[in-house]
């Protein structure tokens, strides 16, 4: 039976453990713990083997290490770990997919009671109907000013109640009345709190875009960079090709106006000359098109012309006179 380690070789040991996964891994998920059991956090660990680790320890323990390894080693970078070790929290080192290990995570959350004095972080409400109890409990009821009536021998609710608010303390009624309805109201497994990659410290909703929220982001962005540097007439790449268009229908404009001129410019004037040549295209346009439906008829055509002669008789002229 090996001998039992003193507290300094633990510490010590876990210093070496910390530095060596700083060493090896640059994903780091901090999770929070808050009544995580022991039971709860084997199989987390079992769910994550092969391509995370969990380490959990104290936070002063973690961050004295992480300083000492940042001064040893020169990667400064690490430092941003040390504003996040606030509460209990843990580090998970990772070298998976940080959106698929958080979702690995969050599978493994456990239904706890309502404990006295636990704050509540959601909202808990109690279904109407038969609970089972027998009339004598109707005082656990009372006490709550839930609507209650006698049914079948048996205490049945009559409308929802919202029991506890989320962020209340659970009261020593609340508790009992819940754990007598076998209702388990909260469940408790790691929280993601924040993502550490490469030295970046970000949200973990940020896991949760999808590559068209990205590409709609970027788009919205590059119109608001766009917009601003046309306002103050400062090239970008984003608003060069509009400069360049504006600047050539500027020259347009002159040389319409002007005795200037240049081959682009000697097309325009040509259309604005001759202006018959913007309907150059329409005839061949009406029959490339006309083939899928049938030609009208004669009689047809003057159908639809009547309407607009009777209009022209109750006016008393014509436009053709």
């Amino acid at each position: 039976m090996a001998p039992k380690r003193t507290k300094a070789e633990k510490k010590v040991a876990y210093d070496q453990k910390l530095c060596k996964l700083l060493d090896e891994y640059t994903q780091v998920l901090v999770v929070a713990a808050d009544n995580v059991g022991s039971t709860q956090m084997q199989s987390i660990r079992k769910g994550l083997r092969g391509h995370s680790i969990v380490l959990m320890g104290k936070n002063t323990m973690m961050k004295r290490t992480i300083r000492l390894h940042a001064e040893k080693t020169g990667n400064e970078a690490i430092l941003n770990l040390i504003p996040l070790l606030v509460g209990n929290v843990g580090l998970i080192f990772t070298k998976g997919d940080l959106k698929e290990v958080s979702e690995e995570i969050a599978k493994y959350k456990v239904g706890a009671p309502a404990r006295v004095g636990l704050i509540a972080p959601i909202d808990v409400i109690v279904p109407p109907g038969n609970t089972g109890l027998d009339p004598s409990q109707t005082s656990f009821f009372q006490v709550l000013n839930i609507p209650t009536k006698i049914n079948k021998g048996t205490v049945e609710i009559i409308t929802p109640v919202e029991l506890i608010k989320k962020g209340d303390k659970v009261g020593s009624s609340e508790a009992a009345l819940l754990s007598k309805l076998g209702i388990r109201p909260f469940s408790y497994g790691l929280v993601v709190l924040s993502v550490y990659d490469n030295g970046s410290v970000f949200s973990p909703e940020v896991l949760d875009l999808t590559e068209d929220d990205l590409v709609e982001k970027f788009s919205n962005g590059l119109s608001i960079v766009t917009a601003f540097s046309l306002g103050i007439s400062y090239p970008t790449l984003a608003a060069a090709p509009h400069m360049f268009i504006n600047a050539y229908k500027n020259l347009l404009a002159i040389a319409v106006e002007g005795d200037y001129s240049f081959p682009q410019a000697d097309k325009i004037k040509e259309y604005l000359a001759d202006p018959s040549k913007f309907a150059v295209a329409a005839p061949a346009a009406a029959a490339a098109g006309g083939g899928g439906a049938p030609a009208a008829s004669p009689a047809e055509e003057e159908k639809k012309e009547e309407p607009a002669e009777e209009s022209d008789d109750d006016m008393g002229f014509s436009l053709f006179d």
